[in-house]
Formats: structure tokens, sequence, C-alpha cells
């Protein structure tokens, strides 16, 4: 009996079996709802661009800081104090050099006096002569700092920058309680109306973001900013990155770009979506036969085949138009 036993079992596992493909070339699958879409995770690297645009002419130790790394100033704001006397910003393309005070003449006139315009100390026109006028309203703004009031403007009063409103950004080495200045530092950076965004890719990676792919931020705080990827910089060798943008030229984080830190890179989560998510009809991939006249169509399980429409494709599946729900169709399409 031992030796039956022996003999129908190398019997049984040395006889081949019977080849399934030959017996049953196809298997068949209907055709059910779903959705079909592809993404991949990645990081978005949000660095802002920090852009000088003044420098401190104040000498003395620094008493106070005022504002923080990415604060938004208008005219007029306290930037920091030196020897308890405040230095503000505002608008003007010619940095401070000289006092103003009474009889002076010159471009930097003509932008103190808008200056004092937009506090609503000044009424006259911004001649860039300083008249008994524009005196009368420096001393209202040094009484309104708390200054002696003496009529004259001394170059570490103001700092003047390209733009107003703007956000700014202070050296805080070199601007901090107890620093000594001795004036000429660049200390006052200004910053753009977003950050740069960019997402650090393979090369493998970037073929699958061509310009126009959709990236879902997460935002720091939690919430989700949408970009869309535009062109890309860089080879394997420096390391490649694709830019990302808002929507239509638009502000990619929108009114919370504050939540970007001022300084150094902050990596942010990201939804690539290689493959925008379609609802419909879904078949898997393998079922769909391509004729030579380039329709596609699915066969059913009586050999009928029928033409559809391919809406999308991911990970082998399909979303598909032409036919009906639960159509049984056959996988592979073409035999073997």
């Amino acid at each position: 009996m031992a030796g039956a036993g022996v003999g129908w079992a190398g019997a049984a596992v040395l006889v081949p079996p019977s080849n399934v493909l030959d017996a049953t070339p196809f298997t068949y699958v209907d055709v059910v709802p779903g959705e079909v879409g592809s993404s991949i995770s990645l990081n978005t690297a949000a660095e802002w661009s920090l852009v000088l645009v003044g420098s401190n002419q104040a000498v003395g130790t620094v008493t106070g800081v005022n504002v923080t790394a990415g604060q938004e100033v208008i005219v007029g704001a306290t930037l920091y104090s030196v020897n308890l006397r405040p230095v503000v910003i505002a608008q003007g393309d010619v940095p401070a050099f000289r006092a103003l005070a009474q009889d002076t003449v010159g471009a930097d006139v003509a932008q103190l006096q808008r200056a004092l315009s937009s506090l609503n100390l000044y009424r006259g026109s911004a001649s860039g002569a300083f008249t008994s006028a524009t005196t009368t309203a420096v001393k209202a703004w040094q009484k309104a700092l708390g200054v002696p009031q003496d009529g004259v403007v001394q170059p570490g009063d103001v700092v003047f920058v390209p733009t107003l409103p703007t956000r700014v950004s202070l050296d805080t080495e070199v601007v901090t309680r107890g620093a000594v200045l001795i004036g000429g530092e660049p200390v006052v950076s200004g910053l753009p109306g977003a950050p740069a965004f960019t997402v650090p890719v393979t090369e493998t990676q970037a073929v699958l973001m061509p310009t126009g792919t959709r990236v879902e931020i997460t935002s720091p705080e939690g919430g989700l900013w949408e970009g869309y990827a535009t062109d890309r910089a860089g080879d394997d060798s420096t390391g490649i990155v694709v830019n990302v943008q808002g929507k239509d030229g638009a502000v990619l984080c929108g009114d919370g770009c504050a939540q970007v830190p001022v300084e150094g890179q902050t990596l942010l989560s990201s939804r690539i979506v290689t493959v925008e998510t379609v609802t419909g009809l879904t078949v898997p991939s393998a079922a769909l036969l391509s004729n030579a006249d380039g329709t596609v169509s699915v066969i059913d399980a009586d050999g009928v085949e029928h033409p559809v429409t391919v809406l999308t494709s991911a990970r082998g599946i399909s979303v598909i138009m032409g036919v009906d729900e639960g159509l049984s169709v056959r996988i592979p399409a073409t035999e073997g």
C-alpha cells in the first residue's frame, strides 16, 4: 500500500497540468461604476526672496524693535528705535542722507512732504521746497512720535523704501535690543507678494509633472493651497525642481502667505495630481481593444465588439463611455 501511494503521488506531481490559458483564453468582468485618478505625494518647498530696500542711518543703541519678520507696514510705521528715538518708514526712491530743515530743497524733501500728506499732517504740494508749512507739519509729526519738536528731520529718523505698503524683515543680527549702530547698515529687506513654490523631483518624477499639472499643497496651518506646475529648472547633477504657481497668475497662497516663515525654506506636504479623478463606468484597461483606425472598443461575452470612448486611465483601470453598466466584457481584449 505504501508503494502504491508513492507511485500515485509521483504520477500526480510529474504529469504536466493542462494549459489553463489554452482551455480558457479569456476571462470576463462587468462594466461597473467607479472613479479613476492617480497622484503622488511629494514635498513642496516655499521660500521668500528677500530684497534689500533700506539702510539704517541712525547712530546709537537700539532701544526697541517694533516689527516682526514679514509684517506689513505702511507709511509712518516705526521699525525700531535708537536712543529712544523712533526710526520710521516712508516711501521714496532717494535714501535718507542729510538733515531736512527749513529752506532745504530736493527730491528727498518732496518724499518727506508726500509722507506727511499721507499722515494728514501736510496739505501743501510736494514741491521739494522745505517751507514753513512743511516745518509746521514736521513739528506735529515729531509731537506724535514723542521726540523734541525742532522741525528738523535727521537722516536716521526715516528709512525711505521704494514701495508702501510692503512686508518687511529686519536683519535681526544687526537690529536687536542693545546693539550699537554706527549708520549705513543694510538692515531693511522687503518681501514680494508671495513666496516662491518649487517641488524637488527626480527625472522620473519630473516626467509625471508636465506644465499644468495640479498640485495640492497643505499650508502650515492645515489648509489647502492649489497650484499648477509651470516650468522646471536644474538637472540630475544640480537637482531638478518644478516651479509651481497659482492659477492664471493668482497668488498661490492667497491671503495666507504670512503662514510661511520669512527665514529659510519651508517644506510642505503636497499631492501631485498626475491623473485627475474622473467618475463613470469602469473596466480594466486590458479589456480595451485598439483598432487600426484609431478607435477603441470592448468585446462582450458573445464576441460582439462595442465602440467606446476612453475618458481617462490610471493604474490599469479606465473610465469609458458608449456601453451600459453591467455589460460583461472579456479580458484580455485579444487572445494572448
